[in-house]
């Protein structure tokens, strides 16, 4: 798949100065999904503190982190879909053959990926700075129901399988579920402490910011699936782009300091890297 330029909500501001996805799914199709951010659960779901990440996560590999022990932000991130029709993605498999560039296979994981579903940033509202999280890719499926949704759904998980190479899946998220990938998961997180390549993260007030579809530049080449009002493209259709981010404030405190700070800080450590979609 040729580089896309995926588009943040400065860079957007910067630069504005069909269900053809979804072979082989089981689920609604009239009406058009619509994807939000959890807000509440961001806000109520991270975690700074300092961590042993081991060679054997997937993240580490993944992400290309220095194992060992480092200093970082852990956060829970939940995408209901509170529109008026699930949001059917189907088989992985499917999309592979047809060499949509929709999926890649995650070796680590041993199951197939949906890329550029959301993007995650740390965001210093000082300067400007935006630091990348450590995950790659995404699993959609139904993980739990979506408790303020106040639309008509028949309540049903239609989606809960991510599909492996041989392995028929069907990801996709229902009216009124949301996909949630909880703060324990591989790349759930932000290295604070340089060691994934990034600059450090000094202490102070700063921004997680997430999109979910988020908008993109094509590449050379690139297909253009959907279009939002402000003619930037996303991957997936939706009846409205322009509810899809949502950030909170957190504090970072001094790099020395190992005392855990935020609403998860009495979570017990992480020994094994609970996996997507399982």
């Amino acid at each position: 798949m040729k580089q896309r330029m995926v588009i943040g909500l400065s860079a957007a501001a910067f630069l504005a100065a069909t269900f053809g996805l979804a072979p082989g799914i089981r689920g609604h199709s009239s009406g058009m999904p619509d994807l939000i951010v959890d807000q509440a659960a961001l806000r109520q779901h991270w975690v700074v503190r300092t961590e042993d990440l081991p060679a054997t996560f997937c993240s580490v590999e993944e992400g290309g982190i220095t194992p060992g022990e480092h200093q970082l932000v852990r956060f829970t991130v939940s995408t209901p879909n509170i529109g008026d029709a699930d949001l059917a993605i189907g088989d992985p498999n499917v999309h592979v053959a047809n060499n949509d560039g929709l999926f890649e296979f995650a070796t680590c994981h041993h199951h197939y990926h949906f890329r550029h579903y959301a993007l995650y940033e740390l965001i210093d509202p000082a300067t400007g700075h935006v630091w990348r999280a450590a995950k790659h890719g995404f699993c959609m499926i139904d993980i739990e129901k979506f408790q303020l949704f106040t639309g008509d759904a028949d309540n049903k998980r239609h989606f809960a399988s991510c599909g492996a190479i041989g392995i028929p899946g069907n990801q996709g998220i229902s009216v009124g579920w949301a996909d949630v990938y909880i703060w324990k998961l591989g790349g759930q997180y932000f290295i604070l402490d340089g060691g994934d390549g990034q600059a450090e993260v000094p202490p102070g007030n700063y921004i997680i910011r997430i999109t979910v579809n988020p908008p993109f530049v094509p590449g050379p080449g690139e297909p253009c699936p959907n279009v939002d009002p402000a003619g930037f493209c996303h991957t997936l259709p939706e009846s409205d782009y322009a509810n899809n981010i949502a950030q909170v404030s957190i504090t970072i405190p001094d790099h020395n300091g190992r005392q855990s700070v935020g609403p998860l800080k009495n979570e017990p450590m992480i020994t094994t890297e609970p996996v997507d979609g399982k």
